[in-house]
């Protein structure tokens, strides 16, 4: 829980993917729900679709995945009494933000980050420069690839967050937005920007995908049957599970490198019962075949799916925009005021 809440901001977004998987779920939005029972703190979740069209969206699925993504945000727990829930896009003080951030931020500092070098292909030998000079290197690659980073610091910053919630994934991104808060301030002698904390859950779950459990679970594996989706059915949850990979030893262990299918269905039922791996191991003791252990956790995954399912089936389209808007207005009241403050601070008003 978070001392002083009452004084504290949390700022967190995600991409309009359309409906999430279990390992969104259990990473990310399973912790988001617990955030608005645990502080008392201002919340604001964002759906993220400026993020979104750094990579080529259709415009026509772009728009109906936004609509999905909020479904299965207010089907998992997230209150609009509790939080605010908008559309990144449709509160226009982001975009703004970011610009004055993008003319402070070094270049060198958004290269050297590791997505980035990622896309680059490069060696950690070559210098920014070096990188960004080489045609080879970035022909094909846009700039939202490179930026996008400023503009999360702009998305957190613009409600003046103190606290976000992350994974061990995202704390590179967070540790740029404390660099660009503390170089705006510097620069223009105020204390206009909080540097925000790490909300980083005990034991992040990393769930990994059902056919490569090296892998984290993910919406951008071309095989549908590496992921459980929130919107699957029980005879879909059965098959994929049934062919999750696991190994040919027999008895159930908790063995994440030499075991990691099985393990990562441990995990799956750990987390989704809310006990520890040792207490589910336990229960497998005299287990000696793994189609009993697929046969639990499909069980787990059915039964913990389902109030979320029903929520879905019966939140409509039109309410589920209608809290969209309510909750742009919100934030726009807010990122407003604060922009306007930047807008003082460095001369613009």
């Amino acid at each position: 829980m978070l001392k002083n809440a009452a004084s504290k901001v949390i700022f967190s977004g995600i991409q309009p993917t359309g409906t999430p998987h279990l390992g969104n779920y259990l990473g990310a939005l399973y912790n988001w729900v617990q955030l608005q029972k645990t502080t008392d703190a201002t919340i604001y979740y964002s759906i993220v679709d400026l993020h979104a069209i750094t990579m080529p969206q259709n415009p026509a699925t772009l728009r109906q995945a936004k609509i999905d993504m909020a479904k299965s945000l207010l089907a998992c727990g997230i209150d609009p009494k509790r939080s605010v829930l908008f559309e990144q896009s449709k509160v226009k003080e982001h975009a703004e933000l970011q610009w004055i951030f993008n003319c402070i931020t070094p270049v060198g500092w958004l290269s050297r980050m590791t997505q980035w070098k990622s896309k680059l292909g490069t060696n950690t030998s070559s210098t920014h420069s070096q990188s960004l000079s080489d045609e080879t290197l970035t022909t094909g690659l846009k700039m939202g690839l490179l930026d996008y980073p400023v503009l999360q610091a702009a998305d957190i910053l613009l409600y003046k967050a103190t606290h976000v919630p992350v994974g061990e994934d995202q704390l590179q991104h967070l540790e740029l937005t404390r660099d660009v808060a503390t170089l705006f301030n510097k620069t223009f002698k105020t204390k206009l920007f909080p540097l925000p904390e790490a909300i980083v859950p005990p034991a992040t779950k990393r769930i990994m995908s059902l056919r490569q459990p090296g892998s984290k679970m993910s919406k951008s594996d071309p095989s549908d049957q590496s992921r459980i989706n929130l919107t699957d059915g029980p005879d879909e949850i059965r098959s994929k599970i049934s062919r999750a990979q696991t190994d040919g030893i027999r008895g159930i262990t908790f063995d994440p490198v030499n075991r990691p299918g099985v393990a990562n269905l441990l995990s799956i039922q750990a987390e989704l019962e809310g006990r520890t791996i040792e207490q589910v191991v336990e229960d497998f003791q005299s287990v000696q075949s793994n189609k009993q252990l697929k046969d639990r956790v499909t069980e787990v995954i059915v039964e913990a799916l389902k109030p979320i399912q029903a929520e879905m089936s019966r939140l409509d389209a039109g309410y589920v925009q209608q809290v969209l808007d309510d909750g742009a207005d919100k934030a726009r009241s807010v990122a407003s005021e604060n922009l306007h403050s930047c807008f003082k601070t460095i001369g613009l008003v």
